[in-house]
């Protein structure tokens, strides 16, 4: 098999290389509750006291710098990110930063800035690195690492038959950014992306609710709200339904997806959580949602059910339904 861009970005191209390659062939894993043959967010850690999750992502958006922010926000968000979605609070991150020869400083610098605002909005340091210069051209890569300290690990196939379905705004806004930068595309609604760390949100619906509620919480990044509750659905062996009404989508989105021809539910996200709760708590992780800035969009779009049991089914708006089906691959190739 020859490795194409579709593998890189998210969905079922993905999925087949990770299984056929990684997991293959890596046979040593395991060092706790969570191994890489989860396949979750991350991984656990598992000591005498504590359960750490840790986890690494690799950043090469392009462009670096884009509205609503640049690969320096991406990079922290994406891994504090990858930490919360398991119940983890960030401990401390690690960068790695792979440079082009004669990339410009005042680039690098802007993009270490915000690398900064954003563990500060956390907060959680950046305690450790590494630089490359390389001759290729592509412009910088940040590859960041993340560890966390977890009370109780929520998992993505932890969702239970009955569990309400939250997110705490509107999708496909950072994938749509993007493309609009990219392509050189005005629409009447400014785009931008919702790039932010989701930590403070998820431990305050945490507070709200308690942790044992949470039963599984996905960050729709590549491959958009359409990938994350599939893999939800097939891990953990339950339905899914989402009210299409009910789902919040800007307007600049509404106006692209439909010049276009993408869904909404395909398209990158970086701040927002997908949430599956004890139904009995929905409303009360709902208000709590809401006191965030991050959620003041936050909605119930949906149930876990015992029907169609690993497949996501959409009830649309005209009372129809319709199934939502992973994507082969994000719409947008670097996207994040």
């Amino acid at each position: 098999m020859k490795i194409k861009m579709m593998h890189g970005a998210g969905g079922e191209a993905m999925d087949e290389l990770i299984k056929e390659y990684i997991l293959k062939t890596i046979t040593l894993k395991e060092c706790g509750e969570v191994s890489l043959d989860a396949l979750d967010d991350g991984a656990s850690i598992d000591l005498e006291k504590d359960k750490l999750i840790f986890t690494i992502d690799g950043h090469t958006v392009k462009p670096v710098f884009f509205p609503g922010g640049d690969i320096g926000r991406l990079a922290v968000s994406g891994t504090v990110n990858d930490l919360a979605v398991m119940g983890a609070q960030p401990l401390a991150l690690a960068s790695s930063l792979i440079i082009e020869d004669g990339f410009e400083g005042e680039k690098l610098k802007k993009i270490l800035e915000s690398m900064d605002i954003t563990s500060r909005e956390v907060p959680v340091p950046i305690i450790t690195g590494d630089t490359k210069v390389v001759e290729d051209r592509i412009g910088v890569f940040v590859i960041t690492a993340g560890i966390g300290r977890v009370e109780r690990i929520v998992r993505d196939s932890g969702a239970l038959k009955g569990d309400a379905i939250l997110i705490n705004g509107g999708i496909g806004e950072h994938g749509f950014a993007i493309m609009s930068v990219r392509e050189g595309i005005d629409f009447e609604t400014p785009l931008k992306s919702d790039v932010a760390p989701i930590w403070s949100i998820v431990k305050e619906v945490a507070l709200e609710i308690g942790w044992e509620n949470i039963h599984a919480m996905k960050d729709p990044t590549r491959g958009g709200l359409s990938e994350a509750l599939n893999e939800i659905a097939q891990k953990s062996k339950v339905g899914v339904e989402i009210w299409e009404e009910k789902v919040p989508v800007k307007e600049g989105v509404k106006a692209a997806s439909e010049m276009l021809g993408i869904s909404p539910f395909d398209m990158a996200n970086e701040g927002k959580v997908v949430m599956f709760v004890n139904p009995e708590y929905a409303e009360d992780a709902l208000k709590a949602m809401r006191r965030n800035p991050l959620g003041k969009d936050a909605a119930i779009i949906g149930t876990a059910k015992d029907e169609y049991i690993g497949k996501v089914v959409v009830e649309t708006e005209i009372g129809g339904k319709r199934f939502l089906e992973r994507p082969m691959g994000d719409p947008v190739p670097r996207v994040c």
